[in-house]
């Protein structure tokens, strides 16, 4: 499995033969070091919730590529009208699994805003049994708690940059609720309002989640996970 981060909460993930984009924030982003006219492969977009700085060119990616998008079902309506082709879109809801390119994907809750629908996060179970939890952009919320219930997450991508999200602290309080065994920090350092590094992920991890490794992605660097 292999993972890239763009800057912000723009993810690429390779597993097996399926090429995923989560949140693909390029135009505007200040951390990318690549263009999305520069993406060569996509087979399926996730996207969190319709904020500029989340959905990006997900539109001009999907159409370039012929990749499906899944997000909540509101925000696949407001694609449509704009060129999104209708058999490229997989509107779903919380609550709600879909399967793509073998990889079982659940639609989860998350507290934020959003323009269309409502803010949600994605449990990926991949062919192998991994699993990998990205909140989108929240708050902490305690039901995150049920998410390790019925899934042993491998792997929690959190926004840890306050002002929009959850902070250093709650991000941490989160991984205890989780029980993931690897924290991948997302949604800082963007700009100059978000906290700038990880030094507080780390001390807050250790108070509060001591069992959980923090794995910081480097931007644009392909990472074997």
């Amino acid at each position: 499995m292999e993972l890239t981060w763009f800057g912000h909460s723009n993810f690429r993930l390779k597993a097996g033969d399926a090429t995923i984009l989560i949140d693909p924030f390029f135009v505007g982003n200040p951390s990318s070091p690549t263009t999305y006219k520069e993406i060569e492969e996509c087979d399926l977009i996730l996207v969190t919730h319709d904020h500029a700085d989340h959905i990006g060119q997900t539109l001009e990616l999907a159409v370039k590529h012929d990749a499906e998008v899944v997000a909540i079902f509101d925000i696949i309506q407001s694609l449509l009208p704009m060129g999104l082709p209708e058999h490229l879109g997989v509107g779903m809801n919380i609550g709600g699994t879909v399967e793509r390119c073998g990889i079982s994907i659940k639609m989860v809750q998350a507290l934020h805003s959003s323009v269309n629908g409502v803010p949600v996060g994605f449990i990926l179970t991949l062919p192998d049994g991994t699993c990998i939890y990205n909140s989108g952009d929240t708050g902490l919320f305690g039901d995150m708690e049920l998410f390790a219930k019925f899934h042993d997450i491998d792997i929690a991508m959190l926004p840890i940059g306050g002002r929009f999200t959850m902070d250093a602290q709650e991000a941490a309080y989160a991984c205890s609720l989780l029980k993931c065994d690897t924290l991948i920090p997302m949604h800082w350092g963007t700009w100059p309002i978000l906290d700038k590094n990880t030094k507080a992920m780390r001390e807050q991890l250790a108070l509060y989640a001591p069992d959980t490794r923090m794995k910081e992605v480097p931007i644009g660097e392909p990472v074997t996970l």
